[in-house]
């Protein structure tokens, strides 16, 4: 354990080159920033459960009567900086050395560098992962692994511009203690990354740019636009600087759209459509409710009624402001089964080209082989321009009951869809414990957010008494049947005895427990060193 004179305790261990991130000056930056915002995260995270159970007692969400002027007000957000005007292609992918020169070399115009859902906030990724954005952002980065294979940046194709996505608002940093209490790991992420790299940045005609996950409100995204301020005025940087993209991937933020980007519109890149996050969100306001009970997972599509109005007011609302509009992920890893990868591909076409359609600017792929395809739908339609955010959607009119008709969802609840929610979540937390949260699992790219539709899904139908197509009723006994099935089939294949074992507790513990665990990472988060 080391101090710092300045209230400050890093607690975990060492990390190579740490010692070049973890400064005294950097170190004193983050702490400011705790001591000026942590305060208000809480509170903010106290309004959170209030609102949460609001909505469970009235059965709905909607527009916000306080903020209407902000609606039909005339304001537009700050124009793009040129390296971030065409976002067609974005590649998403954790902060490892790896990961992080195959983004830059693969042809996307921007790699969202994670460090929330695609990453264990194991110390070591989390200190590792700011080394890594410091050598990528001076173009120094580079690899030999043990077995001599060598990765470097190429100098034949346009890199990738870096948007970081911090950790979450609710996940604390246990690690780096100010005045004695957890740093907000959003802080520490946000904080290093600018205290290092700002400058740099702009010094070579970028500027430090951000993903934002997980905001429940436009409080929230004020909360953000007053970090950046701050922290542009304390280090000397112009204010504007920082751009943030929003992911819109929980239901109370689809209802505030407009104000979310209102508050950062000096800062602002625009909003994402975090689609499986959304779907946990949804589950998860009104999970004790008869209304908003979802099928199998697989089956709910982005062509869904609640879906799509979600989709289309996201763009309609960042084209009406000037902002860009960003789509969901394509999470499919090609495979070397002809049949399988045609398939996988097809779809992957068939997602990239309904989105350019409906006007988005750019849309996410996992993998640097999906690269293509997504150029390929996002050419057809933008040709030479960088982005179409001057196609308004003004044909778009989305009300709140629209964006609430969960029921209206087609499809079934299955035993097979039970099945597959616990084998997938018990395979991801398992990875995730074992310091690995960017998981291939059955050709598909997860990340928390799939253990957490998992999870959630299975404790909606438990505490609801569901019936499933095939007759049986999900209790208790039935998903502690299949989680000792799925146990058997993983130890079977050889994953590490320990992780199997913790993974198949914890998702237990947050899947039929009484009360629902906002987020299965908190508890996750305190099995690790």
């Amino acid at each position: 354990m080391s101090a710092n004179p300045h209230g400050v305790q890093v607690l975990g261990g060492p990390v190579e080159r740490g010692d070049e991130i973890l400064t005294p000056e950097a170190l004193d930056f983050v702490a400011g920033l705790q001591r000026a915002f942590g305060a208000r995260r809480d509170e903010l995270l106290e309004r959170r459960a209030q609102r949460r159970a609001e909505a469970a007692r009235t059965g709905r969400l909607d527009f916000l009567p306080e903020t209407q002027h902000i609606r039909e007000g005339d304001w537009q957000v700050a124009a793009p900086p040129a390296d971030i005007a065409d976002r067609r292609v974005e590649i998403t992918g954790p902060t490892s050395r790896k990961m992080a020169i195959n983004a830059l070399n693969s042809g996307a115009r921007v790699w969202l560098a994670d460090l929330e859902d695609a990453n264990t906030p194991h110390w070591d990724n989390v200190v590792s992962g700011q080394v890594n954005l410091y050598d990528l952002v001076r173009k120094q980065i580079e690899l030999t692994t043990p077995e001599g294979k060598q990765y470097t940046l190429r100098d034949d194709v346009r890199h990738a511009v870096p948007l970081v996505r911090p950790r979450g608002w609710h996940l604390p940093e246990k690690h780096l203690l100010v005045d004695g209490e957890p740093a907000v790991g959003a802080l520490v992420d946000f904080g290093l990354h600018f205290f290092h790299n700002a400058q740099e940045l702009l010094n070579r005609g970028s500027g430090p740019y951000f993903y934002l996950p997980k905001m429940e409100s436009h409080l929230e995204a004020r909360l953000w636009n007053d970090v950046f301020t701050h922290a542009q005025s304390e280090l000397g940087i112009p204010h504007g600087s920082v751009r943030a993209t929003v992911l819109i991937e929980t239901y109370p933020a689809a209802f505030e759209m407009e104000e979310i980007l209102y508050e950062l519109r000096d800062h602002s890149a625009g909003l994402n459509a975090g689609r499986w996050d959304y779907l946990f969100s949804v589950i998860k306001t009104f999970r004790d409710s008869g209304e908003y009970i979802l099928p199998d997972r697989n089956s709910v599509t982005m062509t869904a009624p609640f879906m799509r109005a979600y989709t289309e007011l996201l763009v309609r609302t960042c084209h009406k402001r000037g902002a860009f509009a960003i789509g969901g992920m394509a999470a499919f890893i090609p495979t070397k089964d002809p049949a399988t990868n045609d398939k996988a591909m097809g779809k992957v076409h068939e997602d990239k080209k309904r989105e350019a359609g409906d006007g988005f600017d750019g849309s996410w792929v996992a993998h640097p082989g999906l690269v293509p395809i997504c150029f390929e739908e996002f050419d057809a339609v933008l040709g030479d321009e960088p982005n179409q955010i001057d196609r308004t959607r003004e044909d778009v009119t989305v009300t709140a009951d629209q964006l609430l008709d969960v029921a209206a969802t087609p499809g079934e609840r299955t035993i097979e869809g039970l099945r597959a929610a616990v084998d997938v979540g018990v395979r991801y937390i398992a990875s995730w414990l074992g310091g690995n949260g960017a998981a291939a699992i059955h050709n598909l790219m997860e990340d928390a957010a799939t253990a957490e539709i998992s999870r959630s899904q299975i404790w909606q139908w438990l505490h609801n008494d569901v019936v499933l197509a095939g007759g049986e009723r999900v209790t208790v006994d039935l998903v502690r049947e299949v989680l000792a099935d799925t146990e058997k089939e993983l130890r079977g294949e050889g994953l590490a005895q320990d992780q199997v074992g913790r993974a198949v507790e914890l998702f237990e513990q947050v899947a039929v427990a009484d009360e629902f665990v906002d987020f299965l990472t908190l508890p996750a988060y305190d099995d690790l060193p």
